[in-house]
């Protein structure tokens, strides 16, 4: 079985993995690189050009490669517009609703932007809805596709903690090269690499500090928590405490691809190449000091 191979798919998810069992303690986890609109529910308006903006374009696929049978690479299968498993469950706006939802709100500063766990817009100006939606279909897609992607990212990561008393999540993104006006760093470059923990509160510093270190020295401008500081996904699954160590990744996409015709660019081969050798590193250092370090023993 090669690192590209399914080891299992749902409706909503499926797994890419080189083994049945974990290698290492590494789950890779990427929630928007799904780039179809499903065919039931509520359609959108929005343009395909402005829908294929939110894709974060062969993430999946980069990660699954580049991990060669040392992690689990869980992907999404279905478009982060639809419904963002990297949200709250209850970050939804209410104004999108025709009727009440049956328990308490939670709308966040995402969902005012217009992307909560269901948005409002594409991009900006531009509503992905001309009316609004119904408790059941919001309902519908929390049952069919946010839950099952959590609990399945959920399993592997109590996988390889049960395996090895550690686990090293890293949920994987790409991002514009600029930020646009629903993004808090609107009209401001962004470097190669982001690196997020909340703050401190999803992983151990030692492994932010190691991943930020290995991606600069494999030549990259990197930040950390800035302009992203993380979202649900690795709050969710996270427990630095007792060894469940999440961080997000984020990665530029001029580095790998064409953002105004999507499609890929020369860049694609030395990103893959590049998140190969990172991986290869890390599975080496979780292996060593670092895990020791990271199960707090």
């Amino acid at each position: 079985m090669t690192a590209n191979s399914n080891l299992e798919q749902s409706t909503t998810y499926r797994i890419h993995a080189g083994s049945a069992e974990a290698a290492t303690p590494i789950v890779i986890d990427s929630p928007h690189s799904f780039r179809d609109w499903p065919c039931d529910g509520t359609p959108t308006i929005a343009p395909e050009a402005a829908l294929l903006t939110s894709w974060d374009a062969w993430i999946d696929e980069l990660w699954a490669e580049a991990s060669a049978g040392k992690a689990p690479t869980l992907a999404a299968g279905f478009h982060r517009a639809y419904i963002d498993a990297n949200r709250e469950r209850g970050d939804i706006d209410p104004d999108l609703l025709e009727s009440a939802w049956p328990e308490p709100l939670q709308p966040t500063s995402k969902s005012r932007a217009g992307m909560g766990l269901i948005r409002r817009f594409a991009l900006p100006g531009v509503p992905l809805y001309d009316r609004r939606l119904s408790v059941e279909d919001v309902r519908s897609r929390l049952t069919r596709c946010y839950d099952p992607y959590h609990a399945a990212l959920s399993r592997l990561v109590e996988s390889a903690h049960s395996r090895f008393a550690l686990s090293c999540h890293i949920d994987c993104h790409s991002m514009k090269s600029v930020g646009n006006a629903m993004n808090e760093d609107s009209g401001r470059p962004r470097p190669d690499i982001v690196i997020s923990d909340l703050d401190g509160a999803s992983a151990d510093p030692a492994l932010v500090r190691w991943f930020a270190s290995s991606f600069a020295g494999l030549g990259f401008r990197v930040q950390v928590n800035d302009p992203y500081r993380g979202a649900e996904l690795i709050r969710r699954h996270s427990d630095p405490s007792n060894g469940r160590h999440s961080v997000q990744v984020e990665i530029n996409r001029a580095l790998y691809m064409d953002e105004r015709r999507f499609i890929k660019n020369d860049g694609y081969g030395n990103l893959a190449s590049a998140l190969a050798t990172f991986l290869d590193r890390l599975a080496k250092a979780l292996d060593d000091e670092l895990g020791e370090l990271l199960r707090g023993r």
